[in-house]
């Protein structure tokens, strides 16, 4: 008897983890939480299965999801330093997507912050951007010619949004827009938690002649609160390589050019 408790508690904490992962990271996989807690992949897929019974993931092929809504009220800096090595390679390949002499907007967010760090060699490049920590790092640049749109100011993003940002778009036009979301679905489109933000995103795509997507793998198959844009708009999609399959090839069959980096 005091063997099979120890078994079961050993179980308990197995999925305890299994959860924290799920919280940190968004998704869990099969094959990565067996290297993790050195069981076998019936042990893992069982933990899945129990835990969705619960109502606390949702069974996908290969692993698991949140069953929240996303949620993005974050604090810059911790948003940051998640997934940091992916949104690195995200910028870097991003960036070479730009020539120079040309205008470029980078929405507000820590991946489209990636690619201005890696455009900092270019002549005669400018940048629009909404995201305060963008401005001020791209700023200290003299070959680069940043502008900063104006209007109400949110700490938690570092970000401009509202009608006074959407008026100064309207009189620009855009070779390209960087545009990093909080969340997407292949088949329902790009997300963001604010409806403010939504708006201001939909104003940004019209206004550029190429529209170009960053974001981490970890953001897929989730939707948040407001729609930015269904996924036709999308010409180029950066991510990393933990995307899930099913994803890639939705996006293939939609004509989305997509990129992923390790």
């Amino acid at each position: 008897m005091a063997k099979s408790n120890s078994g079961g508690e050993v179980t308990l904490e197995r999925r305890a983890k299994i959860l924290d992962l799920l919280k940190n990271q968004g998704q869990v996989r099969v094959d990565e939480l067996q290297k993790i807690f050195q069981v076998s992949e019936v042990t893992i897929r069982n933990d899945l299965d129990r835990l969705e019974k619960k109502g606390l993931l949702i069974r996908t092929r290969g692993g698991g999801l949140q069953t929240q809504r996303v949620q993005f009220d974050y604090q810059f800096n911790k948003e940051m330093s998640r997934f940091l090595k992916e949104k690195q390679a995200i910028g870097k390949k991003a960036a070479e997507l730009v020539n120079e002499n040309d205008t470029i907007i980078l929405d507000s967010g820590t991946t489209t912050l990636e690619v201005g760090r890696h455009l900092t060699h270019l002549k005669d490049l400018t940048v629009i951007t909404n995201g305060i920590s963008i401005a001020c790092e791209l700023g200290q640049y003299r070959n680069l010619k940043v502008v900063m749109l104006g209007g109400s100011f949110r700490q938690s993003s570092q970000s401009i949004f509202g009608p006074i940002a959407e008026e100064n778009m309207k009189s620009l036009f855009c070779d390209k827009v960087f545009l990093g979301v909080n969340a997407l679905d292949s088949k329902h489109g790009l997300f963001t938690t604010y409806i403010e933000d939504a708006s201001l995103n939909r104003m940004m795509i019209d206004v550029s002649k190429e529209v170009i997507v960053v974001t981490d793998s970890s953001k897929f198959q989730k939707r948040g609160f407001s729609l930015i844009a269904p996924m036709s708009v999308v010409d180029t999609l950066i991510t990393d390589s933990n995307l899930p399959k099913e994803e890639h090839r939705a996006l293939t069959n939609a004509d989305v050019n997509t990129i992923l980096v390790d």
